[in-house]
């Protein structure tokens, strides 16, 4: 007998609300927030003091409290350091 489509919503559920998450190049850092946070969720920044600091005010303004990434915090550790934001 064949399976049955299973059309359950397979959702992870959501364990950080106020998270964004990172992806950081040599010169650019593409960050994604949750949808609900800004009508443009993703957007890219320069790697360089002008695009740390935007990249800072908007998680801020965004609401976000938690960052994700793959990368050496202390490139951007001072940015984040005055709003409060948590790399984990």
């Amino acid at each position: 007998m064949a399976k049955k489509n299973d059309k359950r919503d397979r959702r992870m559920p959501v364990m950080r609300p106020h998270a964004a998450g990172m992806d950081i190049g040599a010169e650019e850092i593409y960050v994604a927030v949750p949808d609900d946070r800004d009508e443009d969720p993703v957007r890219c920044f320069s790697t360089f003091t002008r695009g740390l600091r935007g990249l800072a005010d908007w998680l801020q303004k965004c609401g976000i409290e938690t960052v994700a990434m793959e990368i050496d915090w202390c490139l951007l550790d001072s940015r984040f350091s005055d709003p409060g934001i948590t790399r984990i």
